[in-house]
């Protein structure tokens, strides 16, 4: 008993053993969804990536390559996978492109962040080293930079065909780069040079024809037919333009109620009132001057009805009905008009002015075009065709995501070279920085800067090369001063890739690292997943 009561009390210095293994599982299970993610996309990078065909539960399908597209499409269960669609997302709001890129750029990262942690290394130390590594990337990018002004159509011209090549329709990147590049750049308003607004560009897409017989409209186009009632007019010159937001119909009460006609005189009289209530509303619009007009869809009531209909084709006027609310802004800015909310504001000074306003044939439909409109607004039109609807679907993607391209060089006016050129020079010189660096910072630094080589190695994949002798004949290159040196596709070899025009903006890859750093550091960060009932 004694000598129990003599034995030592145990040293409170002991380590005592914490489990970790929970932490670590989560974590695992966080890189595992996501890396899966990035997997799923990476045969889809570069001009040689592969399409994917997405159908959804109501029979929809979808062909396409563009990464924000597909993962935004993927049903994602696990909260760090939806991360990497999110992290899509946000480099499609920030630059419109790449973003394929930043989903197999955060892969590869997290790839060797896992063998990081695996080695020993701590969460923290790795975030707080990728946090620099993406401060120094971009510095190393903007050193790269080579400054255009917008005046220069053929370097934004060569940019918007860089995006265009890794899409289905690459072949017409020709006709769709110039075409994208003049539409932006007529919606660039002097004051505000350092501005594009994309909502000042719609596309209407109209199934028949080609992708070849996608044109640039300067004016306005409706998808859907003059209306025919009573042998209205379909072409109308030098047209006085209305848009409208009241209805050409008879009032109806605000509360639900009915009205009981017990003979035939009352009944006349009701139908006689009506008649000549929407002819009052007839004769002051053509009063004003009016030829053209453009009724909004309404949900109360009938926007038009037959009588008025019959009423406004002989009265001469041409009528397009149920125009969309959202596109009632766009309308009366590209007519320089304003909209009208009621009959009594009807004048003369809120009408728009265009040369001509006819119905034309376009494929198996018809549509309505304004073409020549006097004072236009900075906004642009494009009319996509196609043969199926999978087709236009991908197009009007394409477009997006070259227009895209020219509103990044707009708001960023330096362009870098592509073809996987960039992100071999950061991988060089930051694998140079950390030779610098000191202790777990630069362990950390010297693996994530060789996972940014995961962008030529799936280029040179996909396009069917050797990616092994192909970037490490790329570092040669770059290790000797090429900078611009990038993979030729077409060519299967190691090219000066400015002189092939294979160029983007620097925006885009800018973004890029910076959003797929940010998405990692935060999975790196998440230690357990607490789900709440």
């Amino acid at each position: 008993m004694a000598a129990a009561a003599a034995a030592p009390a145990p040293s409170r210095k002991t380590e005592t053993y914490t489990d970790t293994k929970r932490r670590d599982d989560v974590r695992g299970a966080n890189i595992a969804a996501a890396r899966a993610v990035s997997d799923a996309v990476r045969t889809s990078l570069g001009p040689r990536g592969m399409d994917k065909m997405i159908c959804s539960g109501d029979q929809e399908v979808i062909i396409t390559n563009d990464g924000a597209t597909i993962v935004s499409r993927m049903a994602l269960v696990q909260p760090a996978a939806r991360m990497l669609a999110e992290l899509s997302r946000s480099q499609d709001a920030a630059a419109g492109d790449g973003t394929t890129t930043v989903v197999v750029l955060a892969g590869s990262l997290l790839r060797r962040a896992q063998s990081l942690l695996s080695a020993g290394a701590h969460p923290t130390a790795a975030a707080d080293a990728l946090h620099r590594l993406s401060t120094r990337a971009v510095e190393i990018l903007h050193a790269m930079a080579i400054p255009i002004e917008l005046s220069d159509r053929e370097s934004l011209v060569k940019s918007a065909s860089t995006a265009l090549n890794s899409k289905v329709v690459s072949q017409y990147s020709t006709l769709l780069s110039p075409l994208a590049v003049d539409a932006a750049l007529s919606v660039v308003d002097p004051a505000h040079p350092d501005l594009l607004d994309l909502r000042d560009i719609r596309i209407v897409k109209k199934l028949g024809g080609t992708v070849d017989d996608t044109e640039l409209v300067r004016g306005l186009i409706f998808d859907k037919k003059a209306s025919h009632a009573a042998g209205g007019p379909t072409r109308m010159e030098n047209a006085k333009i209305a848009v409208i937001q009241f209805q050409i119909s008879p009032p109806k009460t605000d509360i639900e109620q009915s009205v009981i006609v017990s003979d035939y005189a009352q009944m006349d009289r009701i139908l006689r009132e009506e008649r000549n209530y929407i002819l009052g509303m007839v004769k002051k619009i053509r009063a004003a001057g009016c030829n053209v007009l453009l009724i909004q869809k309404s949900i109360l009531r009938d926007a038009v009805t037959e009588l008025s209909l019959h009423y406004l084709a002989k009265a001469k006027i041409l009528v397009v009905k149920d125009v969309e609310r959202d596109e009632i802004e766009f309308i009366t800015k590209t007519l320089n008009c304003l909209p009208i909310a009621n009959i009594e504001h009807f004048r003369t000074d809120k009408l728009g002015y265009a040369d001509l306003v006819e119905e034309v044939s376009v494929g198996e439909g018809k549509v309505v075009k304004i073409t020549g409109i006097k004072d236009m607004g900075r906004t642009a039109t494009v009319l996509v065709r196609g043969s199926n609807q999978l087709v236009i679907d991908e197009a009007e993607r394409s477009l997006h995501d070259a227009l895209c391209v020219i509103r990044c060089l707009v708001n960023k006016r330096f362009m870098i070279a592509g073809g996987g050129a960039p992100e071999i020079e950061m991988s060089m010189q930051l694998a140079a920085w950390a030779k610098e660096l000191q202790g777990m910072e630069s362990y950390c630094i010297k693996e994530f800067a060789e996972a940014l080589e995961v962008i030529p190695y799936t280029l040179a994949e996909n396009a069917g090369l050797n990616p092994i002798s192909i970037v490490t004949e790329l570092r040669n290159r770059h290790a000797r001063g090429e900078k611009n040196a990038g993979i030729n596709v077409r060519k299967g070899q190691i090219t000066n890739i400015l002189e092939e025009n294979v160029v983007q903006p620097l925006l885009v890859s800018t973004s890029a690292i910076t959003l797929a750093c940010e998405c990692v550091r935060m999975i790196l960060k998440i230690d357990d997943i607490v789900t709440v009932r």
